[in-house]
């Protein structure tokens, strides 16, 4: 039943405090109605038996003591249907690219419902991205949240848009009852981004066709800050219903966190709630850890969610509160780095830091290709001890070493210029991404390669030309 007041007594940044005389329900949805006859809609906070807080999404300028308050008697609720794949929406679930309004088969609470652990499917089936850094070395599976830490000037946004492009679920992989496989869908929630950025991302989506197999929600850096705290989940409840419902398997990819959290302590500062680490709400790793546990597969379902978020590190520092609550809370993360940006490597995945803790688990026999672990476990050593003798080189120099130093060397400049820099706009495929990582390791000697199987290496090594016909003629 709605209940409609007159009674704000006071506005403080985002939020509007009215006087009522009975309790409102937590989150329910509220239009206010300014005196020159605009409407406004807002989301009930905090309530108690005399007063609510209202978090008003459009903004609180012109609004004012003689404003009245109305209650709509139900939460914020997300029009859904399959229609909505290739369409554009506001950060508060409102269409902007000129198509006709929903027509929804169903409306849900944008809150969502936790899934019974006793009925989560443990994610095991791999995702190709089409990049050699995540599908080789930090290998993403249907059904895990795995962040992307990158920091203010990164090109991760880039990154972003060659994952939404290029993601595809491997016919073979798909193990669907009804045979036939279920369809990819890529949801892509912005979060205060720049009008630029928006450009950018709008622009590459109906170039290559990705909007098509795309759900699009748009927060700009101009928009309420409070409107960042309903997108991502006016996402993800979009990502429920296709990969739930409809069977789809739901790549979420959500940018920047970091402003979804900076638009938490804004709140939290209007509320005068007591600040917990560098200013941000105590409760911060509860409500991240709601949007992020909402990725996942369950038993009986074909579908799937599987959630890239995307955060800026502030001063690129990864024990601030945001990069460190997300690594406790995710299975993993995948670091852009700015030195390798700064070499002109794209995209600059940074793989030592990275780690996919599921990625066991989607590779190896019978999932990728049987190399494939053993393949990631070699160059993973071979590239950081590389990384160690650039240290060494610059102190005792290159011609102090021996001549194994110098190939780990050499694997080290190799791998980042032909295993990690691909270009933003190169699809590879998996078998590319193992074939050309067998091509690194066999410009080292075989003895080396003590992390692979002798078979193996029977099978895939690449003898040099070379030294076979040496060894020929002696």
């Amino acid at each position: 039943m709605q209940k409609e007041y007159q009674t704000i007594t006071e506005i403080s940044g985002p939020l509007v405090f009215a006087e009522v005389d009975e309790p409102v329900g937590y989150d329910e949805i509220v239009e206010i109605e300014t005196p020159d006859g605009q409407t406004r809609r807002g989301q009930v906070l905090e309530s108690t038996s005399d007063f609510v807080a209202i978090q008003v999404f459009e903004g609180t300028e012109g609004i004012d003591r003689n404003s009245s308050v109305r209650f709509l008697g139900e939460t914020m609720q997300m029009k859904l249907t399959e229609d909505l794949l290739g369409r554009v929406l506001s950060g508060t679930g409102e269409p902007i690219d000129g198509g006709p309004e929903i027509e929804p088969d169903e409306e849900r609470p944008i809150v969502g419902e936790a899934i019974n652990p006793y009925s989560r499917e443990y994610p095991e089936e791999f995702i190709q991205t089409g990049v050699s850094a995540i599908d080789g070395m930090n290998t993403l599976v249907r059904g895990q949240k795995l962040p992307i830490f990158s920091a203010s000037g990164l090109p991760h946004s880039d990154l972003a848009l060659q994952i939404a492009r290029q993601a595809t679920v491997p016919e073979e992989d798909d193990d669907s009852d009804d045979g036939e496989g279920s369809e990819f869908a890529v949801i892509f929630g912005a979060m205060g981004i720049t009008q630029e950025e928006a450009n950018e991302f709008m622009d590459d989506f109906e170039r290559t066709g990705a909007l098509e197999r795309s759900v699009v929600f748009m927060n700009l850096a101009d928009d309420p800050a409070v409107e960042r705290t309903v997108t991502p989940r006016l996402a993800l409840t979009t990502a429920e219903y296709l990969a739930f419902e409809k069977d789809y398997h739901v790549l979420v990819i959500l940018t920047d966190m970091t402003n979804y959290c900076e638009a938490l302590r804004e709140i939290g500062a209007a509320r005068e709630e007591v600040p917990g680490r560098r200013g941000y709400p105590g409760y911060m790793y509860t409500d991240l850890a709601q949007l992020y546990e909402r990725a996942g597969r369950i038993e009986g379902n074909d579908g799937s969610v599987t959630q890239i978020p995307i955060l800026t590190m502030p001063g690129d520092d990864d024990t601030h509160p945001i990069p460190d609550l997300t690594g406790y809370i995710t299975e993993g993360q995948i670091y852009v780095d700015r030195d390798l940006n700064s070499q002109g490597v794209e995209p600059p995945v940074y793989v030592l830091p990275s780690l996919s803790r599921l990625m066991d688990d989607g590779i190896g026999e019978g999932l990728t290709r049987e190399d494939h672990a053993d393949v990631s476990d070699q160059m993973y050593a071979a590239y950081a001890e590389g990384e160690d003798l650039r240290d060494l080189v610059n102190i005792v120099g290159r011609e102090a070493l021996s001549e194994r130093d110098n190939k780990y060397l050499d694997f080290a400049d190799a791998f980042e210029s032909e295993f990690v820099q691909q270009g933003f706009r190169t699809n590879r495929s998996l078998e590319e991404t193992l074939d050309l990582g067998w091509d690194l390791l066999s410009e080292l000697p075989k003895e080396e390669l003590n992390r692979i199987d002798e078979e193996l290496i029977a099978e895939y090594y690449v003898e040099d030309e070379q030294a076979e016909a040496v060894e020929a003629d002696d």
